[in-house]
């Protein structure tokens, strides 16, 4: 007991899992086993999950994604298909390197285990000696800024994360060496899932990185082929960067900024003009250059001024020993490490400015029709975007034009900031760009169509940018440009004029992240022209393989198809080396390591074999069946590629020929199930090296990608605390109360969201569920014999037909969700029906039994530690449950199902209708009741009246909706075309007043229409689809027993003494006749 709440439904489940699990592992029931025959389709399921990285615990957003596949292969064994779900850990990278290194730092600095309290102590007296104006020694000053930036919630201590795992001082200092976690964190992930049910089979279990042999291997023959094929090159290419790391930062080292890729620019030299300034005079004799970054170098014709930002930050960095470049340092640091800087990687700032000591700044620009133009004041520059100088283009740039505007009209402008008129009055618009419908000031005429009044006004801006920009390149024609390009083409004339500047060495090129990337180690980083290994992805006829692919995989979604195809659509070259972190060395360069996003794109082919490399043992250190050495590039091939039989090796043809059959028998993979943040890399590299790598008929059948998922309707955060370890939620929930939860989470592509109010009612359905079987079975002697005979039977047995087939649909569509709703909510529901429905009668023995066992196997794929037990435990069924098939089901009678409802629903609203008159409502209700109050110890009787045809205007407006009804668009016709029908009807003629059947009739209208959209044609029946009269006739003594009425008797409208049989209530039956669908009960009482 804790805070008063019991835990014992809980802990019961908790323990029935513990047993379910060892009946599990004593039979091995997870484990796969190839065919020497070739599986028809559906004869066996193989589906695989993104190895998670072993820095950590899993928790619930791994889950989250895992149930999804672990729903499907539960679904599909179920079904009696061969299953294969394995499960590796990626180890592969950066972050464990980082956070060892992380570890062995602050032991070195702190002690181990280090005292962090007394260097805050430290810190400080450091704090008061400054405050009393005593000396500080730089080291302090350094350790009081680090204080500082803790305190602002910026980095943690690597052990103080180690301490939140529940790890002891003594353990944490073993995590200093990087492969201390390869062996901690991966057997505990293990332990997890298995506590979560996972269906796996663990041999097949791995971990990458170089420790273990047999992977490495693997690994090391797939970059050698590729090699080989010509898809890996070396080659200096521009990619993001981390300067503290060292190497590139791909996608998954990074912190945040996930899918940004380098932007590249034209920079533009803008030489100052000599003399210089007294704040350049440092720079005589030097070439001087506002260096600005542009996306159109083509609009330089068009140059009236260059613009900066009055209190940015700027400095003059030595490019070389004769050129300066004045940008900002961000830039110059994305410079230094593109072979921009007279010592690489290190920008040297010779003078440091601000935007004030710019302005005015006469310039010499390349291709500008002005031959000297100045450095001006832009008030909205940002200086985290380019090099924080920028051309101005009046003509085009809607920025430029305003900007230029307001200081031509505004003298105060000027004189703020110092700018002389004769930098700014003579300089007027030049036409470069005719765009047709904008002419050759395209700026000019969309700022005033807008009517913006200054350079201030943001959103009207941005609105011109819009209309100008993009049309400027795809329909723009140059009348610049003299003979060479005027006349030509916008799009055609920018890479020659690009091409122009650089070749003349008028600009250079220029890289920067497209948006803020910061890597995992807590730097920003840069674009670097790196020497390295790429793979070329993106390359035209690898690309079309690759779009092939994708054309013939089951993606359940098509923003998931839009997101591959998008992706291909922009991914380029991608490195593939590291020199820092673990992983696979690149074999002929042993300098470099395989980046983690290129070791980890053919691994399910390893699936099919790990367990005869390995025997088991996830480390790959087991070599008593084979020796990583045995393992050539030959052998390789002829289990993968179909390549010939590796004569030289020294592997017994039986087992090669047996590696070979587990591939061919598993592959091509059924199913990758992964959250939508992979598209962009390594689902899409997946797509890629199949297609290069294995024969067509081996690629990839289907992705499945699924949102994140948030806690409690919040983002799932450590930082906030609302966050859950797979342990954790097992530990708190039980497994299959997470199961249930996780399927009710949601299946779309939008983020779903974990309830924990859900995952705790969980825990209470099934073991009520189970407490409920255990006193059925107990007493089942009680129950009704013989075959299923009475109406309540009949629609129960139908519920459970409905389910099975319902279930099923959903399943197959991996929509988890409804199959939980239909599969055990819905099916439970139609139980607690049944019960009241049989009443003293009793339930049917043989259709309670069929319940159980129906509702057990619907509910395995999503809680089957429950199912398992009342599988075995309490219906005594032999064999394991998730084996046991799916269940068996006559055809469904949608008709009985609409039947029911009529039934249920009319004894819910008679109820409505009885209490009102029981209360003594005052108000006359349109169906039924008397006004008059009932003494509740009189006896009531009801008289339900029918009517199984519409007749007079509703048959009329009926009739109408049938022919302005389309049933394959279900639309209709517009609401004056079927009212212009109604009044030209027979129903209308005989109205003198159409405009008051207009208004009795569109409520039906309405209504009917809404019916039709919804359920099809059939909404317009003229009577329903049942008889109303026998559905009633057959549940008299339902219906008495439900409202505790004396009597129940149904008559027709039309019967002769229908009206007479209301007594004292006929004008309320006149005023409210029943219509199909829609009785109208008259009540009675008598002492």
């Amino acid at each position: 007991m804790e805070s008063g709440r019991s835990f014992a439904r809980r802990d019961r489940l908790l323990e029935i899992e513990a047993k379910v699990r060892n009946w599990w592992d004593q039979k091995d029931v997870f484990r796969a086993e190839s065919c020497a025959k070739k599986p028809e389709p559906g004869e066996k399921f193989f589906g695989n999950f993104p190895y998670p990285y072993m820095n950590g615990y899993l928790h619930l957003g791994h889950a989250f994604s895992l149930s999804k596949l672990e729903f499907a292969a539960a679904y599909h064994r179920l079904r009696g298909a061969n299953v294969l779900l394995p499960f590796a850990f990626h180890c592969t990278g950066m972050p464990i390197k980082a956070s060892a290194d992380k570890l062995a730092r602050e032991i070195e600095r702190f002690g181990d285990p280090p005292a962090f309290e007394s260097f805050v102590e430290e810190v400080k007296e450091v704090e008061v000696e400054e405050a009393n104006g005593g000396p500080t020694e730089p080291e302090k000053f350094k350790s009081k800024k680090s204080k500082a930036a803790s305190k602002s919630g910026g980095d943690k201590y690597q052990w103080e994360i180690m301490r939140s795992y529940g790890l002891s001082d003594s353990e944490i200092s073993k995590f200093k060496d990087p492969y201390h976690w390869l062996t901690f964190f991966p057997p505990l992930a293990k332990e997890d899932l298995k506590a979560f049910g996972l269906g796996c089979d663990w041999r097949r279990s791995f971990i990458t990185t170089d420790m273990n042999p047999f992977y490495d291997s693997f690994v090391r023959w797939q970059v050698r082929k590729l090699k080989d094929m010509g898809k890996i090159v070396k080659d200096m290419r521009y990619t993001v960067f981390s300067p503290l790391d060292g190497q590139p930062c791909a996608d998954h080292d990074r912190a945040s900024g996930e899918g940004v890729q380098p932007q590249e620019y034209t920079l533009i030299k803008m030489e100052v003009v000599t003399p210089f300034p007294p704040k350049l005079s440092v720079l005589e004799g030097r070439n001087v250059f506002l260096a600005a970054a542009t996306l159109r170098p083509e609009t330089m014709y068009g140059q009236t001024n260059a613009w900066v930002l009055p209190d940015g930050k700027y400095g003059a960095y030595e490019i070389s020993e004769s050129d300066v470049f004045i940008v900002t340092e961000r830039a110059a640091l994305n410079l230094a490490y593109q072979n921009l800087s007279r010592i690489p990687e290190k920008p040297t700032c010779l003078v440091q400015l601000t935007g004030n000591d710019l302005i005015g700044l006469p310039l010499r620009s390349p291709l500008a029709i002005n031959h000297e133009i100045y450095a001006l004041p832009m008030l909205t520059i940002l200086t985290d975007k380019g090099t924080g100088i920028v051309t101005s283009v009046p003509s085009d740039s809607p920025d430029d034009y305003m900007a230029l505007h307001d200081l031509k009209q505004k003298p105060a402008l000027r004189a703020k900031y110092g700018v002389k008129d004769d930098w700014v009055l003579p300089f007027e618009v030049v036409p470069i760009i005719n765009i047709p419908e904008f002419g050759d000031k395209s700026a000019e005429k969309v700022c005033l169509d807008l009517k913006i009044k200054s350079q201030n006004e943001k959103e009207k801006l941005a609105e011109a940018k819009r209309l100008t920009y993009l049309k400027g390149f795809t329909e723009g024609i140059m009348v610049a440009g003299g003979e060479k390009y005027a006349g030509m083409r916008v799009q055609d004339a920018k890479p020659l004029i690009k091409n122009q500047l650089l070749e003349a060495g008028h600009g250079v090129l220029y890289s920067e992240p497209e948006k803020k990337v910061m890597s995992r180690s807590g730097d920003e980083c840069v674009v670097a022209l790196t020497d390295q290994w790429y793979i070329t992805y993106g390359e035209q006829e690898w690309r079309e393989m690759a779009e092939k692919c994708l054309k013939e995989m089951n993606l359940y979604h098509e923003e998931t198809r839009h997101g591959f195809e998008h992706t291909l659509g922009w991914l380029n070259q991608w490195a593939c080396s590291r020199s820092f972190g673990l992983g696979t060395r690149i074999p002929w360069d042993e300098q470099f390591l395989v980046e983690s996003l290129s070791d980890s794109t053919l691994y399910m082919a390893y699936y099919t074999i790990a367990h005869m490399l390995q025997n088991g043992n996830m480390y790959g250190s087991d070599t008593s069946l084979l020796k990583p050495e045995q393992m050539t590039d030959e052998v390789w091939n002829f289990v993968f590629c179909e390549g010939p039989y590796p004569k030289a090796s020294d592997i017994d043809s039986s087992v090669l020929n047996k590696m070979k059959q587990e591939f061919t028998y598993w592959y091509p993979f059924d199913l990758r199930v992964s959250g939508k943040d992979l598209i962009q890399n390594h689902l899409t590299f997946c797509i890629y090296n199949h297609t290069a790598l294995l024969n067509q008929h081996h690629w990839p059948r289907g992705f499945r990608c699924n949102g994140h998922i948030m806690l409690n309707s919040e983002k799932m955060s450590k930082s906030t605390g609302n966050f859950r370890t797979l342990r954790q939620a097992i530990e708190e929930f039980s497994a299959d109360a997470t199961r249930f939860s996780l399927a009710d989470a949601g299946d779309g592509m939008d983020d779903a969201n974990f309830v924990f109010e859900t995952a705790n009612a969980a825990i209470l359905r099934l073991t009520k569920e189970i407490s409920w079987m255990e006193e059925v079975l107990a007493a089942e002697s009680s129950l009704r014999k013989g075959p299923a005979s009475t109406y309540a039977d009949e629609v129960f047995e139908n519920e459970i037909n409905i389910a099975v087939s319902e279930a099923e649909k959903q399943y197959k569509g991996f929509m988890f969700r409804e199959a939980l709703k239909v599969g055990f909510y819905d099916l439970q529901a139609a139980r607690d029906e049944y019960r009241l429905s049989c009443g003293v009668g009793g339930m049917n023995r043989d259709l309670v039994l069929r319940f159980m066992d129906v509702q057990t196997r619907l509910i395995t794929p999503i809680c089957p530690h429950y199912a398992e037990y009342v599988w075995k435990e309490l219906l005594k069924k032999d064999g394991f449950v998730i084996n046991a098939g799916w269940p068996t089901a006559g055809l469904e009678d949608h008709t009985l199902k609409k039947a029911n409802k009529y039934l249920q629903d009319l004894i819910v609203n008679m109820r409505k209708l009885l209490q009102k008159q029981v209360l003594g409502s005052k108000k006359g209700n349109k169906k039924g009741a008397p006004t008059t109050p009932v003494n509740e110890e009189k006896r009531i009787t009801a008289l339900i009246y029918a009517n199984e045809q519409y007749g007079g205007w509703k048959e009329e407006c009926l009739r109408i909706l049938q022919n302005k009804f389309n049933p394959e668009t279900k639309t209709f016709a517009p609401d004056q075309e079927i009212l212009g029908e109604l009044q030209r009807s027979a129903v209308g003629q005989a109205e003198k007043d159409f405009k008051q059947l207009q208004k009795k009739c569109m409520p039906f209208l309405r209504f009917k229409k809404g019916e039709a959209v919804s359920l099809g044609a059939q909404a317009l029946d003229l009577n329903l689809p049942f008889g109303e009269i026998e559905v009633l006739q057959k549940n008299l003594e339902l219906i008495k027993n439900q409202l505790g009425l004396e009597h129940v008797e149904v008559l027709s409208v039309s019967d002769d003494d229908a009206y007479n049989r209301a007594g004292p209530h006929a004008d309320l039956l006149r005023n409210n006749p029943p219509s199909p669908g829609d009785p109208t009960p008259i009540f009675f009482s008598s002492v």
